[in-house]
């Protein structure tokens, strides 16, 4: 859901990225969403709950105005379909919710180590 967003910018920024960049942002990729996914479960343990989009279509009712062939205006109705985006809290097991914050550091851990010789391995092969 949220770490698709996060993607977006890095793909745009990829485009004008050097060899070297591009090789690197594809090996810390993992590392940048799961420092992101730690990040939101701190925030859900400190809260207390979890925050989750939710896309509400809501009809907007108005009158527009119109002519017909002979000139004359007249008005009508013209809905208008818009669509929010609504945070709403959402309750979580705290427990359960800790043990996934456990987790997703024990991975970031070795998605980091795994990352930085990944980047040596870009910098040997790309030297700029």
């Amino acid at each position: 859901m949220r770490p698709a967003f996060i993607l977006l910018p890095l793909v745009a920024l990829a485009a004008c990225a050097t060899p070297r960049e591009q090789c690197i942002s594809d090996v810390t990729r993992d590392t940048k969403v799961l420092s992101h996914l730690i990040n939101e479960t701190r925030g859900n343990l400190a809260r207390g709950y979890a925050l989750d989009e939710r896309q509400d279509v809501r009809t907007i009712r108005s009158r527009c105005r119109g002519r017909d062939e002979a000139g004359d205006v007249f008005t009508y109705r013209c809905d208008k379909t818009q669509t929010f985006n609504t945070t709403v809290p959402v309750a979580i097991d705290l427990n359960a919710e800790q043990a996934k914050l456990e987790s997703l550091e024990e991975r970031f851990a070795q998605s980091q180590a795994n990352s930085n010789q990944a980047v040596a391995q870009c910098i040997a092969v790309h030297p700029e």
